[in-house]
């Protein structure tokens, strides 16, 4: 049983309370540590810390933040097969996933924020001699930073890297379902000489921690990923402080399929954009159209390419499923597949729990395909977030748009087809911040990230981050005689 730790002001700490939340291991479905269940008053040492350390580290020389930013990095690579792992059985995904994906973006969300903000410029305006006006952008002082446990790694560092490197000091949440790599990236940062309070990491219940941040003087602005009932929450108690916010929330994505794709490329990506980390991806495409020409024959073939993944043990090489994260969300994945079905959905593959040998005490659930429901009915419009995709056939272009935004989420959508006008058209009138073009889930780092509607507000990544976490300042100089 190994006891997960806050780190506050640069040290190892235990909560204030005594209190701890049980850690498990959804391969098994057994505890194997512990978490701080920490409270306003761990909060406040935290905030206190940074607010402590703001001054020295928002002053620092940019070239020196980059360092400390890029040992980290380092140090993540480093330590690549240990937080691969760590990360595994913490939340059930491959190992296989982890190591090619989750863990090498930590450490590139780190490398890429600590050289792009000695890249990051301002602007200047001229007055036909008169004036001149320029704008600095200056650190906010301290952040919170809140995010799930579907990508732990992964989503804490693609907060925590662009608010330091803008000069932030930041006091982070992550998810108490999957604390462990957050754990250790507090020992990393303690290797690394991150001065202390610089970045401060508070493990608990987000109702005891997290919600300190929306109200808290001294938090400047929050950083969100998660579902957006919470994300609600936390907008309704930030915005009347003047906080600035950025909610990054659900996904109901569309998947459009038209007759004339390059179909073998978009069979295999489909079949990964489908049910990659058990469907626990808020990019995942979950709402599957496609053309009516094909509908049978894609039906027959996705179907018998999902028959064929393996589900069980997370650490196997040859695993393509793994466990899902939590009783309560495995519970909760159980009934919307039974709902689907009082809905008049059939089911044609899946929808039922797995008990691999030796692990039957753990939370699996079987890729699910279903077909037959309305775009309107609750399995198409509510966010499951599970290996759990529909199927529906439209016949034009036009029915095709209207299926992808019929939808209270809007975060993103992936189109194939070989016809180039189609593809430029849908894209500009899908109601979606990303779209992905005979692809899915390439990703780059200068890009921004985000969705509309009830997907979230603002965005992430490049540019956009670095903004985020920077206050604007224009001042005008007048040179006129």
């Amino acid at each position: 049983m190994e006891t997960i730790l806050n780190y506050i002001n640069g040290r190892l700490t235990a909560p204030c309370n005594g209190l701890h939340l049980k850690v498990y291991n959804p391969a098994l479905g057994k505890v194997y540590a512990e978490a701080p269940d920490s409270d306003e008053e761990d909060m406040q040492i935290a905030i206190d810390a940074a607010k402590k350390a703001f001054p020295i580290w928002s002053t620092m020389a940019i070239e020196k933040r980059h360092d400390y930013l890029m040992v980290i990095a380092k140090k993540i690579t480093e330590n690549l097969e240990d937080l691969a792992l760590a990360e595994s059985i913490d939340n059930g995904k491959p190992l296989a996933l982890a190591k090619a994906v989750d863990i090498p973006r930590a450490s590139s969300n780190f490398s890429f924020f600590a050289n792009a903000i000695t890249q990051f410029s301002s602007e200047s305006h001229e007055m036909n001699g008169q004036a001149i006006n320029y704008t600095l952008r200056k650190p906010l002082g301290v952040v919170g930073c809140i995010s799930p446990w579907n990508l732990p790694l992964y989503l804490f560092t693609w907060k925590i890297a662009p608010a330091l490197a803008a000069g932030n000091t930041v006091v982070a949440k992550p998810s108490e379902v999957t604390p462990m790599t957050a754990f250790l990236l507090s020992k990393i940062c303690i290797e690394a000489g991150l001065p202390a309070g610089v970045l401060n990491i508070v493990h608990g219940q987000g109702d005891k921690t997290a919600a300190v941040l929306s109200t808290h003087p001294n938090i400047k602005a929050i950083s969100f990923t998660g579902s957006t009932l919470v994300g609600g929450k936390i907008a309704a108690k930030a915005a009347p402080l003047f906080k600035k916010i950025s909610l990054e929330m659900g996904g109901k994505n569309p998947n459009i399929i038209f007759a004339d794709c390059d179909y073998e490329k978009m069979l295999a990506t489909t079949v990964r954009s489908s049910f990659s980390n058990q469907g626990q991806i808020c990019l995942c495409g979950s709402r599957i159209l496609v053309e009516k020409s094909i509908y049978e024959k894609f039906k027959r073939d996705f179907v018998k390419r999902t028959k064929g993944l393996k589900v069980g043990n997370p650490l196997h090489e040859d695993t393509n499923v793994g466990a899902i994260v939590s009783k309560p969300h495995y519970e909760k994945i159980k009934r919307y597949i039974d709902l689907a079905q009082q809905e008049g959905g059939t089911i044609l593959c899946g929808g039922n729990a797995v008990q691999p040998d030796g692990f039957e005490d753990g939370w699996y659930v079987e890729p699910t395909i279903i077909e037959g429901l309305n775009m309107n009915c609750r399995t198409n419009q509510e966010e499951i977030f599970g290996p759990v995709v529909t199927l529906m056939p439209f016949e034009s272009d036009e029915e095709a748009l209207d299926l992808a935004n019929e939808s209270t989420y809007g975060l993103a959508t992936t189109i194939w087809t070989q016809n180039i006008n189609r593809a430029h058209l849908l894209a500009s009138k899908v109601e979606a911040g990303i779209i992905w073009v005979n692809t899915w889930l390439i990703r780059d780092l200068r890009t921004p990230f985000g969705g509309m509607k009830n997907s979230g507000v603002g965005r992430e990544g490049g540019l956009e981050a670095l903004r985020f976490f920077t206050e604007p300042k224009n001042i005008c100089i007048d040179y006129s005689k």
